[in-house]
């Protein structure tokens, strides 16, 4: 099977996608518009995303893209993976952390560690990737110049540890969504599922759909509105933990709250848990 990513080996996705596809073709893509495309086109046959972060909150570029678009098949989540994200600053050998000006990463890393990187009074810059960064570290040879990455991928580009556990929150994890080609299913034991929704245009309707499907028996641990297709119209990506199984997400959905002009299952899957 060929899984895709956002990234190169080595970053936090590459993880991801190897702790959960580990005897399978690992293939990164440059951007996330790159990766939803390779799934679209059937270069790769599944997608490992970051969707979610505890300390910076949700991966927009990926959630703005869940719902699809009428130009391509439909896509649907099929599994979340949790990574503990434990940020290091990587230098050539023979720098040090004082003579550090400048980090490099993806902006999701440089925000995660935002108050640490302010401390050490040095210069951002952002990069496509955590891993990217590091291997722009390496080909500069700069010993001013280092990389905010996962400590396993300073050994395979020559580079040392500098400081470890560069973050702002010592809860800081990444929740990674599969994506498959093909409409939303429901497995036996799948107790989670994210849903789409657009409210009808009337006072309180956010908040009565909401109560309904909390008396329905789903727990809702995250809801977020994002811009729709009209201008200062909005829809809501919203999770619902439920009983497992098609008869029990049935039963908290089906029919949909009165108060929703629109509701979509982007997916079903098994809730995760950081092992």
């Amino acid at each position: 099977m060929r899984i895709g990513y956002q990234g190169e080996p080595y970053s936090y996705s590459f993880r991801a996608a190897t702790e959960l596809f580990p005897d399978s073709v690992h293939l990164g893509q440059a951007t996330f518009v790159a990766a939803f495309a390779a799934l679209e086109t059937g270069d790769v046959d599944r997608l490992v995303l970051p969707v979610e972060n505890s300390t910076t909150g949700s991966v927009l570029p990926v959630l703005d893209r869940l719902p699809g678009s009428a130009d391509h098949g439909p896509i649907s989540i099929v599994a979340e993976h949790l990574v503990e994200v434990r940020h290091a600053l990587l230098g050539l050998p023979g720098s040090t952390l004082a003579g550090i000006k400048t980090v490099m990463s993806h902006p999701q890393a440089l925000s995660q560690a935002e108050g640490r990187l302010l401390a050490l009074e040095v210069d951002e810059v952002p990069t496509l990737d955590t891993a990217g960064a590091v291997r722009e570290v390496a080909s500069r040879r700069d010993l001013t110049i280092s990389a905010l990455a996962p400590p396993e991928a300073a050994g395979p580009h020559g580079l040392e540890v500098l400081q470890e556990g560069v973050m702002d929150r010592g809860h800081n994890t990444t929740r990674f969504v599969v994506l498959a080609p093909g409409e939303a299913q429901v497995n036996p034991d799948d107790d989670k599922t994210t849903v789409l929704f657009v409210t009808a245009h009337r006072p309180g309707a956010l908040a009565l759909a909401l109560t309904e499907l909390g008396l329905r028996g789903a727990n809702l641990t995250r809801i977020e509105s994002r811009p729709a297709s009209e201008a200062w119209s909005y829809r809501f990506f919203v999770d619902l933990v439920h009983p497992p199984g098609a008869t029990a997400l049935a039963a908290v959905i089906d029919p949909p709250p009165a108060t929703l002009a629109e509701l979509k299952v982007l997916g079903s899957y098994k809730a995760a848990r950081l092992i």
